[in-house]
């Protein structure tokens, strides 16, 4: 009888299906893995970014039954490696407001070119609104020398060393945007050299 169960051909099959059940749970175990490295990147991504409120506002808007009460918030986002972004957000309550506004300014983040001592290549100008905004290059040791919203854009877009000025209008939000305007003109020396069709030294001389 013994002789006869080893002999059944059914005997291979239910090996090999025991094998491809052990490679199925080895392949879940390492999706499984695969996913939680992921996660784990996604998040530290994540926690590099700074939110920074810088202003919060009680709006009214007129409807038919009267007045509707919301809050605006406006954000400004940054990794203080290169990148900054200003949101605004509307919603009843502040807490939706600030969640509205941090990812609208992260899907505005703009990519800002730093130099060796975290300062810009140049100087620039931007307009937002009615607001102007001055920045100049500093050297080191300088700090960043500038006021309200403008000075929260920079020190969270990474530049350490920079003069800055608002002109015209005192809104935050217009200012703040007024900054992310002058900082998206910022170009580097490379980039200048490649448009021109020269090298860097030919730049220079």
């Amino acid at each position: 009888m013994a002789k006869n169960r080893e002999s059944r051909p059914g005997g291979g099959r239910d090996s090999g299906s025991g094998d491809s059940g052990d490679n199925n749970r080895d392949e879940k175990r390492k999706g499984k893995r695969d996913s939680k490295k992921n996660d784990r990147a996604r998040t530290e991504k994540e926690s590099e970014w700074q939110e920074r409120v810088v202003q919060i506002r009680r709006v009214t808007k007129v409807v038919k039954g009267g007045k509707k009460l919301s809050f605006r918030a406006i954000v400004v986002v940054g990794n203080e490696k290169g990148q900054v972004g200003v949101g605004v957000g509307k919603a009843a309550d502040v807490i939706n407001a600030v969640k509205k506004g941090v990812a609208d300014a992260r899907k505005h983040a703009i990519d800002v070119p730093l130099t060796k001592s975290n300062s810009i290549p140049h100087p620039t100008n931007g307009i937002g609104g009615g607001a102007k905004v001055m920045i100049r290059p500093a050297s080191p040791g300088t700090g960043v020398i500038a006021g309200g919203a403008v000075r929260t854009v920079l020190e969270l877009a990474g530049v350490k060393n920079i003069l800055a000025k608002q002109l015209g209008s005192s809104s935050p939000l217009n200012n703040a945007r007024a900054a992310v305007n002058a900082l998206s003109t910022l170009r580097t020396f490379g980039e200048v050299a490649r448009t021109r069709g020269i090298t860097l030294e030919q730049l220079f001389n």
